[in-house]
């Protein structure tokens, strides 16, 4: 059904058209008589978990981690808390904490010394997206990226890496200055 507008619109054409908006709107979300058409993210239908939330806040404002691993779980369509290093933990204990075959979200509490000897912090974004992973998986972890990141309000450099060299210390050392 196609609709085919007018020059002289009457109680007729308005029923019609209004018609063909329903039945436009039924078919685009309701597929097998379920509805997929409302998600937590239009998307890719995955939610933050509050702890994500929360974990990320104790990281930036109290500084509680040097870093946080995020994973996607499929069965209940959530980002949630994979793995959580102590502020005393290396940037080596956090590129070893993320798996070899699999995605995943991090960010990373990078602290330097800039030139003129002051100490600073910065808060990285890594999406970790190894070649070695399966494809619907990077799919997935790709399309939910942006709204992940907008949950976490106060990162300041985002980087994506598909092999642990373009994710190595030089790597981060030259981002942060």
């Amino acid at each position: 059904m196609a609709y085919k507008p007018v020059d002289s619109p009457n109680l007729t054409n308005i029923l019609e058209f209004y018609s063909w908006i329903w039945m436009r709107f039924i078919s685009v979300c309701y597929v097998d008589k379920v509805c997929v058409g409302v998600q937590a993210n239009s998307a890719s239908g995955m939610h933050v978990n509050d702890e994500c939330k929360l974990k990320f806040l104790e990281l930036k404002a109290k500084r509680s981690y040097r870093f946080i691993v995020f994973k996607i779980d499929e069965k209940v369509q959530k980002v949630v808390v994979d793995k959580i290093g102590n502020p005393e933990e290396t940037y080596d204990d956090f590129t070893s904490s993320m798996p070899e075959n699999e995605c995943r979200y991090a960010v990373y509490d990078f602290d330097f010394t800039t030139k003129d000897n002051c100490q600073k912090s910065k808060i990285f974004f890594i999406a970790w997206s190894p070649d070695t992973s399966k494809v619907r998986s990077k799919m997935l972890y790709a399309s939910s990226k942006d709204r992940f990141k907008r949950e976490l309000d106060g990162i300041q450099v985002e980087l994506q890496a598909t092999d642990p060299s373009e994710m190595s210390l030089d790597i981060i050392k030259g981002r942060a200055f």
